[in-house]
């Protein structure tokens, strides 16, 4: 039996989600001149496939499917990435020199969403063969065996942080890669040698590209000076949307800093547009039902058998929980916006359908173990 209140968690955000990107969209579709349904429509679409996806998967037996989906979507979306700098304009849509979106004419894709889901399926199932039948290990020993996955990890910085422009999504791999590497047993001295080395690079990072180096001024100064709405615009508006929708909220379709006041209102900025509309007691509903989700999550990772579904499920968790926090504090103020969408409620056909897709397989795998277990 599956996980059911996982999925029913799991639907509710979604079709939350829906009713807002119909309402948060008001201001893109008059702008745009796009249709009264363009969002709602076209977000309908994305939630439909992404349940499908997950009854359909939950039918699966992980014991056959879980390794080949890894594989294809390891592999097929590391060479998506690989040749995206490379793809022409007319295929690959260009935003302030990132090259993030895939242009399919009638949609468009964002292929790290998907990557991410296949980078944790894969080093999942990688990391139980190298190195659960190792035991302990010298300092030497571990770097050789753990090396490729950073290798792997410093690829995909490349390409998402670098040409990508997007270092919000590699924070949220590296962190995860990390814990994994503690979970299956890698030492102190090798975990202290990675957090530096991560450190470092994170900090070259953002030395090497102006405009972080901007995200970074702009946030100690919302800090310094809450006043200064010129150098803080964005933070400055999601925090008066939050204020102006007190604990109950405006009502819905009620918003006014949707009215062009916040960009991305419906993506990045969807739970300031929530909070101004439904009020702060939505946004503790909709933190309870995310962490409801994760602990559904760790529940199912804690009670498996097969050490690779639990390395999964558990980076699945991780997933959730580090893009979540990072859209809430950044909106509130609290870290830099790192334009990380909320999984399941901000508007977008690739974040809707690969969330859905990594909680498919989690609720596959909660077949494999006793449904009256996970309520103990």
């Amino acid at each position: 039996m599956i996980d059911k209140p996982l999925f029913g968690a799991t639907v509710i955000l979604l079709i939350l989600g829906l009713i807002m990107s119909y309402s948060l969209s008001s201001y893109a579709i008059v702008k745009f001149h796009y249709s009264h349904f363009h969002f709602f429509i076209r977000q309908f679409i994305a939630v439909a496939i992404g349940i499908f996806l997950m009854v359909w998967l939950s039918r699966r037996d992980p014991d056959q499917w879980f390794k080949p989906i890894a594989i294809l979507l390891f592999s097929t979306f590391i060479i998506i990435l690989l040749l995206m700098p490379l793809l022409p304009e007319s295929l690959v849509h260009n935003v302030g020199g990132a090259k993030r979106w895939i242009d399919l004419g009638v949609t468009s894709i964002t292929p790290v969403e998907f990557y991410k889901v296949g980078f944790i399926m894969f080093i999942s199932w990688s990391l139980v063969r190298t190195r659960f039948t190792r035991g302990n290990m010298k300092l030497k020993a571990e770097i050789k065996i753990f090396i490729p996955y950073v290798i792997v990890l410093f690829i995909s910085t490349l390409l998402i942080a670098v040409f990508q422009k997007d270092l919000g999504q590699t924070v949220v791999l590296s962190a995860t890669l990390i814990i994994l590497f503690i979970l299956v047993g890698s030492s102190f001295r090798f975990f202290s040698l990675l957090f530096g080395i991560a450190l470092g690079g994170l900090a070259l990072l953002i030395i090497s590209a102006p405009h972080r180096i901007k995200r970074i001024q702009e946030w100690f100064i919302s800090i310094d000076n809450p006043a200064n709405r010129l150098e803080t615009y964005q933070i400055s508006n999601s925090l008066d949307a939050i204020h102006h929708g007190g604990f109950w909220g405006q009502g819905i379709g009620n918003g006014q800093y949707k009215l062009g006041f916040l960009s991305e209102v419906n993506t990045d900025f969807v739970l300031a547009g929530i909070a101004e509309e439904l009020g702060v007691f939505s946004i503790i509903i909709i933190t309870l039902l995310i962490f409801f989700i994760i602990y559904r999550i760790f529940k199912i990772a804690a009670k498996v058998d097969n050490p690779t579904y639990y390395l999964y499920c558990v980076g699945t968790a991780l997933l959730i929980t580090f893009s979540f926090l990072i859209n809430s504090f950044g909106i509130a103020g609290i870290t830099p916006i790192k334009g990380i969408a909320v999984p399941f409620l901000s508007y977008g056909g690739s974040q809707v359908i690969a969330s859905t897709l990594s909680i498919g397989i989690v609720l596959m795998i909660s077949k494999k173990i006793n449904y009256e277990k996970i309520k103990e």
